[in-house]
């Protein structure tokens, strides 16, 4: 069977009869608007996950006190992050109007195995949720907490046109791991837009925008250590809305991970990464087509 947390919901809605952890339930504006909220409800499942193991799941809809009934359809799952590194979710209780949430930054799958000697996997960098409608479907937007912008430190700004590919081999200088990237990308009829961090042992993770398919996907296939488990190794990917021509992304950066946002953390990818050494190198590359990047910002982040 699968379970019921509340009657109204639960049967059909894409829960697996497994172990779940760090429920939580917050009621968030609709769109920005303080006279129309709804309630998110955050379980935690494993397994479950799309793309296997650990993940959050979510669901919308009213609570009375007493019942939750969701809104959606028992087809429709929800997942807040699309990476396969984002699990047991919690939410701060004491931040006012705010609601902040921090996954734990790993998969049941390989959490004992990461080739780690000093810790077992880490936090994600904190995330201010929020509602936002597409469709007349509600959805929860995960974006970084704005206390973030205090750790960036020596930046470089550029602009350029892709058309084909774009190499910069060194980002920043004195880059030792952790860095945030900005992107403001415009599509000028591309059919992929790539980008691809690297270092000089050949390690790397290949982002895109896939454009005919919808498509945002991160791969570490290729991203340094990934044999000490038959789950790592992967290419995550989730859709994206469709009739935008200028696309944004924040990108965290650190010695074993990489976190994605997407316009303002409407979609969110977190995956763990173990490369020997840092990602110092960039190329950017199109297919099909031109893109310009109106603004590639890199910052280090402080210690």
């Amino acid at each position: 069977k699968e379970w019921t947390y509340m009657s109204g919901w639960g049967e059909g809605y894409g829960v697996q009869p497994s172990q779940f952890e760090c429920p939580d339930m917050v009621e968030l504006p609709v769109d920005g608007n303080p006279d129309h909220k709804k309630w998110a409800l955050i379980v935690n499942v494993n397994p479950g996950c799309y793309f296997g193991g650990s993940a959050t799941q979510y669901f919308i809809g009213d609570f009375d006190g007493e019942k939750f009934v969701c809104d959606n359809k028992p087809e429709t799952v929800k997942w807040l992050d699309w990476g396969k590194d984002h699990y047991a979710t919690v939410c701060f209780s004491n931040t006012g109007d705010r609601t902040i949430a921090v996954p734990w930054m790993s998969n049941w799958q390989y959490a004992n195995d990461v080739p780690t000697s000093q810790y077992r996997s880490p936090n994600s960098v904190p995330r201010d949720l929020g509602l936002f409608t597409v469709d007349g479907e509600t959805y929860l937007q995960s974006a970084p907490s704005p206390e973030l912008l205090a750790l960036r430190d020596a930046s470089k700004k550029r602009s350029f046109k892709v058309n084909g590919t774009r190499t910069i081999k060194e980002m920043i200088p004195g880059n030792d791991g952790a860095y945030e990237i900005e992107l403001t990308i415009e599509n000028q009829h591309a059919d992929v837009i790539g980008f691809r961090l690297y270092n000089d042992k050949g390690e790397e993770v290949d982002m895109q925008y896939d454009m005919k398919e919808k498509k945002f996907s991160m791969d570490r296939r290729k991203s340094g250590e990934v044999s000490f488990n038959e789950n790592f190794p992967m290419l995550t990917w989730t859709a994206i809305e469709s009739g935008k021509d200028e696309l944004k992304l924040r990108l965290f950066v650190d010695k074993s991970s990489v976190e994605a946002f997407g316009d303002g953390g409407r979609f969110v990818m977190t995956n763990q990464v173990f490369p020997s050494e840092p990602y110092t190198h960039i190329d950017f590359y199109s297919k099909g087509g031109a893109y310009k990047v109106d603004s590639f910002v890199i910052y280090k982040l402080k210690k």
